[in-house]
């Protein structure tokens, strides 16, 4: 059956009311001179799509809370702004951004231009693949060792101990579906974690190479403080994926242990004393003795974990919103019509 132009423009009328509406969500901290340039490309990028740009500006000391507004005024009808009171932190800023954001699809990018906005239609088609979030990998940085090292370390850590074997888990540019936000809770620096705490929740993740720019303004606000941030992390996120509602099984393995080791350290020592000897200057002996409190000690926590695991709901917001811009629908033009007298 050969198809008519009418025909035709139903079809394509069809796809692209079927295309999902797409957020993107971009934490601004300081990158007052990126943010125009990455708001042409995003727009450039997602041209077939209909979408909204989410700044949310966590606290930024600079101009772009200003450049922010202009970029409002431009496009009312995309542009939509949080602004906090002071700097909070990217997993607040990811935080409230998820709660706002409108899309059926959700974009984060970072605003210092080295995410490239040229990308976006290749995340589209490989989250269609299959997957409910896929992350960035940027396997050819542009940054100094003194970020890229940590960061290698730090990747190799959490793919051990969340079972996720991704190559880059806190690159900024990702894609998720809606409906994977509502199982985030993230707090303190978490945003490092999103893809193992999605992983551990059933969902599937994806991993995609994209470009990587050099910073062009502005300097990194992370580098090796991070590294003894996120190994105290490593150890929370695996706590949290796979322990979070059987907390004694975490606590109680080594706490056993800790018990036995020192409990066969002061029998050893018990049966010497029965056989005359002086054991009161040995200092296994008070190895042993420690060994048992400490074993009893990191068994007690997890069963005050457990009671607390029952107790507990969410945890309550750290941030706090000054201003909040929403996107304005554009007018439409009034047709006026004669009648027929």
């Amino acid at each position: 059956m050969k198809s008519t132009p009418a025909a035709d423009r139903t079809i394509r009328r069809r796809a692209t009311a079927a295309r999902p509406q797409l957020t993107f969500l971009i934490p601004v901290y300081n990158e007052a001179e990126s943010l125009p340039t990455l708001f042409e490309g995003v727009l450039k990028h997602s041209a077939p799509y209909a979408c909204e740009l989410l700044f949310v500006d966590d606290g930024s000391t600079d101009e772009s809370y200003e450049t922010l507004l202009q970029l409002h005024r431009k496009r009312p009808d995309a542009v939509r702004i949080i602004r906090f009171r002071r700097n909070f932190g990217k997993s607040q800023a990811l935080r409230a951004g998820f709660r706002a954001a409108r899309g059926d699809l959700v974009f984060t990018m970072d605003a210092d231009l080295q995410d490239d906005p040229a990308e976006i239609p290749a995340f589209i088609e490989k989250l269609e693949s299959g997957y409910d979030l896929v992350s960035g990998w940027k396997k050819k940085r542009n940054d100094p060792w003194g970020k890229t090292l940590p960061s290698r370390l730090f990747n190799a850590v959490i793919s051990r101990l969340s079972g996720l074997r991704l190559h880059d888990f806190n690159c900024g540019f990702k894609l998720y579906r809606r409906e994977t936000l509502k199982e985030l809770d993230l707090y303190g620096e978490m945003h490092r974690f999103i893809p193992a705490f999605v992983h551990a929740r059933g969902f599937r993740v994806g991993e995609m190479e994209v470009r990587h720019h050099a910073r062009k303004f502005g300097v990194s606000k992370f580098g090796w403080r991070r590294l003894y941030r996120g190994l105290f992390d490593a150890i929370t996120v695996t706590l949290l994926t796979r322990y979070v509602k059987r907390p004694l099984h975490f606590f109680g393995g080594p706490g056993l242990l800790l018990i036995l080791t020192g409990a066969g350290i002061l029998g050893y020592f018990t049966f010497w004393k029965l056989l005359g000897h002086d054991i009161g200057y040995r200092p296994l002996f008070f190895g042993g003795i420690l060994a048992v409190i400490a074993g009893l000690q990191t068994f007690a926590t997890g069963l005050i974990g457990e009671l607390l695991v029952s107790q507990t709901g969410r945890r309550a917001d750290v941030y706090s919103i000054a201003a909040q811009i929403d996107a304005v629908a554009k007018p439409t033009r009034s047709v006026r019509t004669r009648q027929a007298g």
